[in-house]
């Protein structure tokens, strides 16, 4: 899990960057480098990076098997074999976390034949991040998202669940009519994403597979972080957009976290 500072969003730029996929292994590494501070490696160095499965396996999963409650899960689903967990961090933050030992977005489980659409159940799981701030929130004041390989201190899959920062949903409001399918690439935060609108988040248009698309292999995959929001106040009419950048992006970023805002301010206008 990793936080952000919420900074200013700049204009958004419609140019064109270079996805370079030569010397890949040695343009992670500098990438890494630069993006984790000496703080931030050290902190990293300390925390459990099993934390999160530790608590799916040892404490929500049984005690949902033994007792039928949650434990320290808000919700354990075992015939999806996922739970929803209340972060530490932030007012509203809730995780999806499979319950099957997947480390992260790398791991070639999420583009199984059979694989879990954990996209549709993080969004549907949006009504927990409500229930914390006790109101119902556009599409577009929402988000989902899951760090790369780089930028994350656990190695279990875990998808965040929380509130969108306005300035960035208003931002991504330009592409609430864009063709489905299609990627379009813009600047947010200094950072480079390409945006896609698409009509599910299911099957083909499981955001993990429309991505995999050119990051053929686990490698490809590390490097990669996805953001998912409603494209306009209701997504089962407007659809979503899906926001893909990495490290191996010229100007790229390896966590499209720090788009969200764990303080969901949203939910305090009038």
């Amino acid at each position: 899990m990793t936080t952000s500072t919420p900074t200013p969003v700049p204009i958004p730029s419609p140019a064109h960057p270079q996805r370079t996929r030569v010397r890949r292994a040695t343009r992670l590494a500098v990438a890494f480098t630069i993006a984790c501070t000496v703080s931030a490696c050290a902190r990293l160095a300390t925390v459990d990076s099993n934390a999160l499965w530790k608590i799916v396996d040892i404490r929500c999963v049984p005690s949902q098997q033994a007792t039928g409650t949650p434990g320290q899960c808000t919700t354990v689903n075992l015939g999806k074999r996922y739970v929803i967990l209340k972060d530490i961090v932030g007012r509203s933050q809730h995780l999806l976390i499979p319950t099957d030992r997947i480390t992260g977005i790398e791991s070639p489980l999420i583009l199984a034949p059979h694989a879990q659409d954990y996209w549709v159940d993080a969004w549907d799981a949006r009504r927990y991040v409500e229930g914390s701030v006790k109101r119902t929130l556009p599409d577009d004041q929402l988000g989902l998202e899951i760090n790369s390989q780089y930028r994350r201190s656990q190695n279990q899959l875990h998808i965040h669940i929380d509130c969108m920062r306005r300035e960035v949903s208003l931002a991504l409001a330009r592409h609430a009519n864009d063709t489905p399918g299609e990627w379009r690439w813009e600047t947010i935060d200094g950072r480079r994403y390409r945006i896609m609108r698409v009509t599910s988040l299911d099957e083909a248009s499981n955001p993990f597979r429309i991505v995999a698309r050119d990051n053929e292999d686990a490698e490809a995959m590390a490097a990669q972080t996805i953001l998912v929001t409603g494209a306009g106040p209701s997504a089962d009419t407007d659809g979503w957009l899906i926001l893909n950048s990495g490290i191996d992006v010229d100007n790229g970023s390896g966590s499209a976290e720090g788009l969200m805002d764990h303080a969901c301010r949203v939910a305090d206008a009038p």
